[in-house]
């Protein structure tokens, strides 16, 4: 297990605001063409075990991103206030935040943010790796333990979909808890849950959280995490790539700093009206799953690893995967213009469906063996 000065900054954010607990892969090449890694994937290989390709966008795409960022920003900072506070009023002060890489990062960091302008403390924040199907990173939850021995860990993701990681994340508290004899609190925070896949959240409306938009540039420049069993020994943290030649690109820190900046707008009396809304609000039902569901049935989808829902989700599809449709409650909803910006440029079909409680959802194209 590795010691603390053991520890290397990685990635581009301020070794304050985060400590990633990933092995550094940079100097591998496991990019892959799109086509041939869904191949790759769909013929059984596990997708955590090589990267999507990471470019700088578009400027078409980053003015897209810079829009929706001054649009919505004030409706993040919200939301993030609305969930930290309830993770402060859980956790109190000796709260560990725990971000899943990768987009659970910039979401840690603004909710580390937003407390430490709150409450004047500053709170010790990790971002380690969790893998549909594969687990969490037992030997990061290990290091967190031993650093912390008196802290309450607070996990925290970007968003949910259909679930799979909240799913995840119980399973593999479960089977920490039974080799490890730890037992962690699987609450997961989110700023926005569409999926109605957790308690402690901002929102339940599906809107687009703008760090959606981007891959490795609106996130320290750090790839998605991979568990390869040829880079990744029995020892080590789950692994992934700092994108340093994309440094001219980065705007992590801009994106950070344009949230931050609303903290100090947020009205109380509605802040406290919002927390007390979601405590009153339906238990986890998972009854986004329930739409996907339907979905597979209706298009013929062979799993349901296929049916990507949410803003978040949908905009991945068409940035990393093969993309074969895509469907939308309302074509005209301001939260999918980056998304059918990049549906006419990858000439992906476009499918009115407004009996979702989504906003949007992506199909992902079953890829034909060569």
């Amino acid at each position: 297990m590795m010691e603390k000065t053991d520890l290397k900054k990685f990635g581009s954010y301020k070794e304050e605001d985060v400590v990633f607990l990933l092995k550094d892969l940079s100097s591998l090449n496991l990019e892959g063409d799109t086509e041939e890694r869904e191949r790759r994937i769909q013929g059984g290989q596990h997708y955590s075990e090589t990267l999507p390709k990471e470019y700088n966008p578009p400027e078409k795409y980053l003015q897209v991103f810079w829009e929706t960022l001054d649009e919505y920003k004030e409706k993040v900072a919200f939301c993030t206030a609305v969930v930290a506070e309830q993770i402060y009023r859980k956790k109190g002060n000796n709260t560990v935040l725990v971000s899943l890489a990768r987009a659970g990062t910039p979401i840690g960091i603004l909710i580390k943010r937003y407390l430490e302008q709150k409450y004047s403390m500053s709170f010790p924040h990790y971002s380690i790796s969790i893998i549909r199907d594969r687990g969490i990173d037992e030997n990061a939850l290990l290091y967190i333990l031993k650093t912390h021995p008196e802290g309450n860990i607070q996990f925290i993701d970007g968003w949910t979909g259909k679930g799979a990681i909240s799913i995840e994340l119980t399973k593999s508290l479960a089977e920490f808890k039974d080799s490890h004899g730890f037992e962690l609190d699987d609450a997961l925070a989110v700023v926005a849950d569409p999926g109605h896949c957790t308690n402690l959240y901002g929102t339940r409306e599906d809107f687009l959280i703008p760090s959606a938009c981007l891959n490795s540039t609106v996130s320290g420049l750090i790839s998605r995490t991979v568990l390869n069993d040829a880079y990744i020994g029995e020892s080590d943290f789950h692994g992934a790539k700092f994108y340093e030649e994309l440094t001219e690109y980065d705007v992590s820190e801009k994106y950070l700093e344009e949230i931050t900046s609303e903290f100090h707008h947020i009205d109380t009396e509605k802040l406290e009206q919002a927390i007390s809304d979601v405590i009153k609000e339906e238990e986890v039902s998972f009854k986004g799953m329930k739409e996907v569901l339907e979905m597979k049935e209706s298009f013929g989808i062979e799993t349901v690893n296929y049916v990507k829902p949410g803003v978040g989700e949908t905009t991945r599809v068409l940035l990393r995967r093969v993309p074969w449709k895509i469907l939308m409650k309302d074509p005209s909803s301001p939260y999918v213009r980056h998304i059918v910006l990049l549906a006419k440029e990858r000439n992906v079909e476009i499918i009115s469906y407004p009996q979702m409680s989504y906003t949007c959802c992506g199909l992902i194209k079953k890829v034909g063996a060569k």
